[in-house]
């Protein structure tokens, strides 16, 4: 049975760091969408868990926030 993107605790792990690490670098939703070559509104519904990501997409968000695609998948405080 499957299950949607905001029951998965991994989906709101990412979304919560790429909205934390955007605001860090003072990016809107916006620019952080222009820099990692994505729609603006994908980056909308990645913070608020209602998409799915790919590993390619992580990637590309991840360069865009000058971050390792990992360090997107782990809880902050263990890093």
């Amino acid at each position: 049975m499957p299950i949607s993107p905001k029951q998965c605790e991994l989906v709101a792990t990412f979304a919560n760091n790429v909205r934390r690490k955007r605001l860090e670098l003072g990016l809107s939703q916006e620019e952080l969408a222009e820099l990692a070559g994505v729609h603006r509104t994908y980056i909308g519904m990645l913070e608020r868990s209602e998409k799915n990501v790919t590993i390619y997409n992580i990637w590309r968000i991840a360069c865009a926030l000058q971050v390792e695609a990992a360090d997107l998948l782990i809880e902050p405080s263990a890093f």
